[in-house]
Parts: C-alpha cells; structure tokens; sequence
C-alpha cells in the first residue's frame, strides 16, 4: 500500500452491504493498482467473490493474500471474513429485482432521450453513494461548529466555488455572517483575519487544490475550526481540516467531466450542513428567513399593466 493510502477500520462498525459499492467507487482512486483489482472485482461479482476463499480471491484478482486483506479493511472491515459477510449481503440485494442499472456513459450520438435517463440514473446514483458514505458524527460536529460561529468563510475555485456561494448564501439568508471567497489572494488575506470560534470550510473535490488548501491551512493555524468537503478524504486538504465530509468520486467521461458528478454531490453535503445549521439556530434563523422573503417580495410579484 502506498503511502497516501490509509487503512480506514478503526473499530466502528463495518459499512452495510448497501453501502460497499458506493465505498468502493469513493476510495478506489486513491488505492495502489493492486488494491483497485480487489475492489473492482467484489464490486462487480459480489456472489461470485462471496464464495471464495482469501486465497481464491487473491489468485482470482492476481494479487496476494495480504493485499485481500488490506483492501478489505480500507473498505471498513475487520478483516476478510466481514467483507465475505457484505458481499453475500450484497449479492442478496442485488438478486431481490431491482432492475439493472443504466449506464453513464454517454456517446456523442445518443438521442437526447437517452441522455437525460443516463445523467438522471448517474446524479441519484452520485448521490446516493454520497449519502451512504456520508460522516453523520463528523457532520455532526462541523453543524455545531458552523452555528455558533462568529464568522464563516468558504473557499472554493472552479465549480466547487459555485457550491461555496450556493452555502454562504443560504447562511447569510439565516442570519450568519458567511462570505465565499474565489479569488484565492483575497481567501488568504481573510484567512489571516479569522481566529478561534471562526469557521474556515474548503471544498476541493481532487483534496490537493493549492489555491483551496493554502487559506485553509492559514485558517487551521489562526485557531479557527476547520471543515473539508472532499472527494478524496486521504488528499493533502485532509491533515488542515478538523472535520472531513467526503463527497461521491464518480467516473469520469469525455462528455461528462468529474465537474458534474463531485456538483452534484458537494451540493448533498453543503445542503445537509445548512439544514443542520438551521435547526441548531431555529429560534433565530426563521425571522432572518422570513425577513428575507419579506424582502425580495415585491421583486416576484408581477407587475400591473
């Protein structure tokens, strides 16, 4: 295993068998060559790698033993014998009818039909398995961080700044001060400013953007708690952040970039952090919304000819 690689079982409960395809297309991208042939082969044929021995598995997939069981507790198990029991799960389900799922890739000469019913199949599938591989405790805590706040800031660039403005809106909306910084000078400048009691959140889908990391990292050593939305939850972004919300990896295509996919599922994350937010702050954030309403009214309201 590489260095960049750690093995997740921490003596939590192991994930559901629901939850085990979802695991795999999260961490497989960041797993030596070796490891990804283990995990793409239980994912693939759950049934056929639930009969096989650690042994059988390890011929089946060229790799060894060690590497079987290495793979098994990066994916959350104790050891080879828990994913055995997964797998069976899994199997189970996938037997139960659900019909087969349709897939993502999308060729340049596909009717537009048949565009929307992939895109839509693949975004509740991303979803999905952001769900399934969401953190509650450590969404938990960066909710309790986040709503009492003095101030929060969000960084992002690309499509994860538009995530950051979709959040920092929301919370301006309930009455936090939260502001979304693109321009990464000025995301470091207001770093600096923040201190303890402060949040800082981060949302980089690749965990090695240097232009989200770098305010971060500023933020982490001002005392400030800090919160990373990533897809990769071993990437660089990870050793500044106090709390880490792993978002779905999914695969990428020619006319489907990861932009879309890690959209998607960043947008999952932001909005169960305000909705927790929100709740934490009832009593405040309902006047603060119904003020705003109150506020843009008149500008929904059609005019009289």
């Amino acid at each position: 295993m590489t260095s960049d690689v750690k093995e997740s079982f921490n003596g939590d409960s192991p994930p559901a068998p629901a939850a085990l395809a979802a695991k795999v297309r999260t961490l497989a991208p960041s797993m030596t060559r070796s490891m990804q042939l283990v995990a793409e082969a239980v994912a693939g044929d759950p049934a056929g790698c639930a009969a096989l021995t650690v042994t059988g598995l390890a011929e089946r997939t060229g790799t060894s033993e060690a590497t079987v069981v290495r793979t098994a507790r990066l994916l959350g198990y104790p050891g080879y014998r828990d994913l055995r029991l997964a797998l069976a799960g899994l199997a189970a389900h996938q037997e139960s009818g659900r019909p087969p799922a349709v897939t993502a890739d999308i060729a340049v000469d596909d009717p537009i039909a048949d565009v929307v019913a992939k895109l839509a199949h693949d975004e509740q599938q991303t979803l999905a398995d952001t769900a399934a591989g969401l953190d509650t405790v450590q969404l938990g805590a960066a909710v309790a961080a986040a709503a009492t706040a003095r101030r929060i800031d969000v960084y992002g660039v690309g499509a994860s700044s538009l995530v950051g403005q979709d959040l920092a809106q929301k919370l301006l909306r309930i009455g936090l001060i939260a502001h979304a910084h693109m321009d990464p000078h000025l995301a470091v400048t207001n770093a600096v400013q923040l201190r303890s009691g402060d949040v800082a959140i981060a949302i980089t889908h690749s965990g090695s953007t240097g232009d989200v990391i770098e305010p971060l990292r500023v933020a982490f050593d001002r005392g400030a708690t800090t919160i990373a939305i990533t897809g990769r939850p071993d990437g660089p972004v990870s050793q500044y952040a106090d709390h880490v919300l792993t978002t779905s990896t999914a695969r990428e295509s020619e006319l489907r970039p990861a932009a879309m996919s890690s959209r998607t599922s960043q947008l999952l994350v932001v909005d169960c952090l305000f909705i927790g937010v929100a709740q934490r702050t009832y009593e405040t954030a309902a006047p603060a919304l119904a003020a705003s309403y109150e506020a843009l009214a008149h500008r929904h309201t059609p005019r009289a000819r």
